[in-house]
C-alpha cells in the first residue's frame, strides 16, 4: 500500500466543520493524500507564516491576511476568494429575531462574546456592525473576546457569555443545532464584506497535493458544502 502523502493546511476557525466535510470528500477521491488541517485565528496564522512557519496552504477568514502575504512574496498562487461568510447573533437565552440588534441591549445580557477583533476577522466585523447600529459604546464593557470565532461561540454554549456574534457557518453545524439556541442573521450592510481568501504558500510551491486541494475548493462538490453551511460562493 502506498504511503499517504501529507501536507499542511491552516484555516480560519469558522471553517472547521465545512472544511472538514470538504476534506472528507477530497480524501475519498484522493486516498493517497492526507491533508493535515489546523484551525485558529487568521491573524495568528498570518504572524506565524510571516515568521517562516512551514505551512503549505492558508484559508483565511478575510482577503487581507492572504493578500498581505502575497505582497510579501510569501505565496505561490494567486489569492482566491472561495467564500463569503455571514455574521449572526446567537443565544440560548433568548430569540434574537424578536429584538434583532437590540437583543444585545437587553437588561438580562451581562456578557457578549465576539472573536478578538485584532486577530479574528469575524470579531473585527462584529465591532463594525456594533458601531454601524450605534450600540458599540453601550455594550463595549460587556464584550468578552475569544482567541478565534470558535472559542467565542463556545463562551455562549458553556454559559460564560449570554449571547454572541458569531459565524452562520458555526451555528448551522450539527453540534450547535443540538444546543437549541436561536440565531439572527445580521444585515450585511452593517459591515464590510466577509470575503474569505485562500492561497498556496511559498512552502507549498512544489507540493502538487497542496495545489490540488487549492483547486478542489472551487469544485462543485466543495461549493455545495460551503453553501450548505451558509456561505455565499459568488465569484469575484
Amino acid at each position: 500500500m502506498q504511503a499517504q502523502q501529507k501536507f499542511t493546511i491552516v484555516a480560519a476557525a469558522n471553517l472547521k466543520v465545512a472544511l472538514d466535510s470538504i476534506n472528507n470528500v477530497f480524501k475519498i477521491q484522493n486516498p493517497d493524500i492526507n491533508p493535515q488541517i489546523t484551525y485558529g485565528a487568521s491573524g495568528k496564522f498570518y504572524e506565524q507564516i510571516s515568521s517562516g512557519a512551514p505551512f503549505d496552504l492558508f484559508f483565511s477568514a478575510d482577503m487581507d491576511y492572504a493578500n498581505k502575504l502575497a505582497n510579501k512574496k510569501m505565496t505561490a498562487s494567486k489569492v482566491k476568494m472561495y467564500a463569503v461568510g455571514k455574521l449572526v447573533i446567537w443565544s440560548k437565552k433568548m430569540d434574537p429575531n424578536k429584538a434583532k440588534m437590540n437583543s444585545l441591549l437587553d437588561a438580562s445580557i451581562r456578557k457578549i462574546a465576539i472573536g478578538n477583533p485584532s486577530t479574528a476577522p469575524y470579531g473585527e466585523k462584529a465591532v463594525e456592525c456594533l458601531k454601524f447600529y450605534k450600540i458599540y459604546d453601550k455594550v463595549k464593557n460587556k464584550l468578552v473576546f475569544g482567541d478565534n470565532i470558535t472559542q467565542a461561540t463556545q463562551f455562549v454554549t458553556t454559559g460564560n457569555a449570554d449571547i454572541g456574534i458569531t459565524a452562520l457557518s458555526l451555528v448551522l453545524t450539527p453540534n450547535m443545532q443540538k444546543e437549541g439556541g436561536k440565531y439572527y442573521i445580521i444585515p450585511e450592510k452593517s459591515h464590510s464584506s466577509l470575503e474569505q481568501g485562500c492561497v498556496v504558500l511559498k512552502h507549498g510551491k512544489d507540493n502538487a497535493n497542496a495545489v490540488k486541494f487549492y483547486n478542489f475548493i472551487s469544485s462543485k462538490k466543495a461549493i455545495a458544502i460551503l453553501k450548505y453551511y451558509g456561505y455565499d460562493t459568488k465569484a469575484k
